[in-house]
């Protein structure tokens, strides 16, 4: 068995408006709505709305909503409120202790990262990589680094152990930039392949070939809806859509494939804020009836878990 989960910063499940919603009309695996039936999904495909909300007042956020995902806790429940952006003390040390990767590994398992990062920016970070022969890709100013945090993806494999991958990586094959194409990572001046959201899928199985667990995240969605930008959002979300379609055609028969996001936000662009909608945890695999009970993003770690037959 082999599992992949491909995370997808901020896409909820919206109404069909096309005025608002840039999913809308687009026959996209997320095109799933509130107030109409949503896309048909390919290969016996599951979907599970889930609850991004914990019942905790406000909006959630990426690093409360990420770390439930990432260790299978209701992080937001667990520190009483949602914290945006990058993990703060409580949720670093709730990852530090009860990462999915960490207790996978505990149990013997392979878990990796197909995410490739800048040699410069983890080693600001301090975080622990594979062995790069390239330079650091640019240098960071005192202010850029007092304002540089780690992501809850990232320490969530650092208390795993695992080295994070850096570009040296994805110019081998070894794995992907976040934007899947390197599109984004090249006109930022990063010298990274560029690829067809299909290549991107042939090197993603590469990746998780190697693995019990792989786990890929994109957050360009999240920018877009942030930006209310309607090209953005549409340029983001095909992008991942044929990524994700190409990883679905091509999974081998004993892998399972977990599509998800952390918390709404580019299926409704009539705003800049997150959404209290639920979103959709997308699920394509062996029958797997336990995912029935699935009620929260902190479920979809807690799945991963019950599959390896973690506590």
């Amino acid at each position: 068995m082999r599992v992949a989960v491909l995370f997808i910063d901020g896409v909820g499940i919206g109404r069909n408006e096309p005025a608002s919603n840039p999913l809308a009309g687009r026959g996209h695996l997320l095109s799933q709505f509130l107030d109409a039936p949503g896309t048909p999904l390919p290969a016996g495909g599951r979907l599970y709305p889930v609850d991004t909300t914990f019942g905790v007042t406000g909006r959630p956020q990426s690093a409360s909503n990420q770390t439930a995902i990432l260790t299978g806790e209701p992080a937001p429940a667990l520190i009483g409120r949602h914290v945006l952006g990058y993990p703060d003390a409580p949720l670093r040390e709730l990852l530090a202790r009860r990462s999915l990767v960490k207790r996978l590994g505990q149990a013997g398992r392979v878990a990796t990262f197909a995410n490739c990062y800048p040699v410069a920016y983890l080693d600001a970070l301090q975080l622990p990589r594979r062995p790069s022969d390239s330079a650091p890709e640019f240098t960071l100013t005192p202010a850029a680094l007092r304002r540089l945090k780690a992501s809850a993806s990232t320490l969530a494999f650092v208390a795993g152990q695992v080295p994070l991958r850096t570009l040296d990586d994805a110019r081998a094959g070894r794995g992907l930039t976040h934007d899947i194409t390197g599109t984004r990572a090249t006109s930022r001046g990063l010298d990274v392949p560029a690829r067809t959201p299909e290549e991107a899928a042939r090197v993603f199985w590469r990746v998780a070939g190697e693995a019990d667990f792989t786990f890929f995240e994109h957050y360009l969605a999240d920018e877009a809806g942030h930006a209310q930008d309607f090209a953005a959002a549409h340029d983001a979300l095909d992008t991942f859509e044929a990524f994700a379609r190409a990883v679905v055609a091509t999974r081998p028969p004993e892998a399972r494939i977990l599509i998800c996001s952390d918390h709404g936000n580019v299926e409704d662009l009539s705003t800049r804020s997150h959404t209290l909608n639920p979103v959709p945890v997308l699920y394509f695999g062996p029958p797997a009836p336990e995912l029935e009970s699935l009620a929260t993003v902190a479920d979809v770690g807690r799945a991963v878990l019950r599959w390896w037959g973690v506590p």
